[in-house]
């Protein structure tokens, strides 16, 4: 079966200017409003998964809790450091926020609808482009220029490594996410937002081209610098990064572009994998559930889920190490992404010859298992990198050899760990007993300290 849309985007751009402004302010207050719901659930369900109420106090719920945070920090007093390039510390949160707002405007929300009480009907999408996945990838990416320029013009080393971290972090996942979009591309035949929730009205995407969600998934949350890949701002390392030296607006500007940037990436998810508005199965059943403003309802519902899955990885998963999380960018999820989309190819190539009459389906049923034996003998080979590894390291070590300490590699044993004696008994019989001298390696670590 081919899936393919068709790129009509006639309903886009004869909107006259209220409808045009209408639907940027909805879009505004809808960001706004989605950030101030998300703020409060991270905080009541991480308060949930350890044990603790969370806010309570400030309206119903605590719903007020964020607005309450906002005009906190409004009101704070706003510092600039003396040994900051003030234009660009000023100009570097305005261009986090901006990217992260424009970057909704090809997100479809809904169908064509009719505006209540007028005539007028229009997409219930600010606008589509041919290209509209590429301008999300885009801007998402400019996005980033705040946070390096915010972490420079700091004049600290603390927010300048936060910002260089920041830099290194979005184009090693934004690499691995713009590869799992290649097969979203060839399965719905367009590059537009509305055309490829289109092709899915008889299959989600999630469901033909799981790797490419899962490749997706993992990508953007380090696309969003969220936990645990928040290395960009990690406080054990950074104090708090990139916007160390922030304060009052300023910093609400980079919070909010963080926020916002979680609801694009998982708007942007539940278009090219979860039909977009499209009702869920089986609620798909009823005849008017994509019609009218209901989809909306079932859109706001996924980006819900992915919202609360982000919130789930930061109150379960610790920091990982930056070696790692660069690890799993480079040696995992690109060749993982490069792979599927040679797969993907090489299927619809074979599907369409099929149904062309060009190619035995026999040689391709014997073409799939011959892939599959490799790749099994690949997974099943020994490792022996690993093994010349532990060989290389396994001999004693002394941390303070560079006149700093140092942690052993791999296959390394510490000298005091190696041959250590374990005292038995009571405080009392060994309180001044040992008159054993002093080991020759701790002797010479301590003469190289003094």
């Amino acid at each position: 079966m081919t899936i393919l849309a068709e790129e009509d985007l006639s309903a886009f751009g004869v909107d006259p200017w209220w409808v045009v402004g209408l639907k940027a302010v909805l879009v505004f207050v809808l960001l706004v409003g989605l950030t101030l719901i998300t703020i409060w659930a991270e905080r009541k369900v991480v308060a949930r998964m350890q044990h603790r109420v969370g806010p309570k106090y400030h309206g119903p719920f605590g719903l007020l809790q964020s607005l309450a945070d906002g005009i906190k920090l409004a009101l704070k007093e706003d510092v600039v450091p003396k040994a900051a390039d003030k234009v660009v510390f000023v100009i570097a949160p305005v261009i986090t926020a901006t990217a992260a707002f424009i970057a909704f405007a090809v997100i479809p929300l809904g169908p064509v609808v009719t505006i209540p009480f007028t005539d007028t009907t229009t997409p219930l999408q600010l606008t589509d482009l041919p290209v509209a996945v590429l301008y999300i990838l885009a801007v998402a990416s400019f996005g980033v220029y705040g946070i390096v320029l915010g972490g420079w013009s700091s004049g600290s080393t603390y927010a300048l490594l936060g910002g260089l971290r920041s830099s290194a972090q979005v184009i090693s996942y934004e690499v691995a996410m713009g590869l799992s979009l290649v097969a979203v591309f060839i399965y719905a035949g367009t590059m537009s937002t509305s055309g490829i929730v289109a092709a899915q009205q008889d299959v989600w995407f999630v469901f033909i081209l799981l790797p490419s969600f899962l490749i997706f998934l993992v990508s953007m949350v380090g696309e969003t610098n969220r936990a645990p890949f928040d290395l960009a701002e990690a406080e054990g390392e950074l104090v708090g990064g990139f916007h160390t030296e922030y304060s009052s607006l300023k910093f609400a500007l980079f919070f909010l572009g963080e926020y916002i940037a979680m609801v694009t990436v998982s708007g942007l998810a539940t278009t090219l994998f979860l039909g977009g508005w499209y009702a869920p199965w089986p609620l798909s059943i009823w005849d008017g559930a994509n019609s009218g403003f209901w989809p909306v309802l079932w859109f706001l519902g996924k980006v819900a889920g992915f919202l609360f899955f982000f919130i789930w990885l930061r109150g379960t998963l610790p920091r990982m190490r930056y070696d790692q999380f660069m690890k799993l960018g480079w040696k995992v999820l690109i060749p993982a992404a490069l792979v599927w989309i040679v797969a993907v190819s090489g299927v619809r190539l074979a599907r369409n010859e099929m149904q062309g009459g060009g190619l035995d389906r026999t040689w391709f049923i014997a073409g799939g298992v011959v892939i599959a034996l490799l790749l099994l003998a690949t997974v099943l080979l020994p490792d022996r990198k690993g093994d010349d590894q532990e060989e290389a390291y396994d001999a004693d070590f002394d941390p303070f050899a560079g006149g700093y300490p140092v942690p052993p590699m791999p296959g390394q044993r510490l000298p005091e760990l190696t041959g250590a004696t374990v005292l038995t008994g009571t405080p009392d019989d060994t309180q001044g007993s040992s008159t054993d001298p002093e080991p020759a390696d701790t002797q010479h670590r301590e003469d190289d300290r003094a």
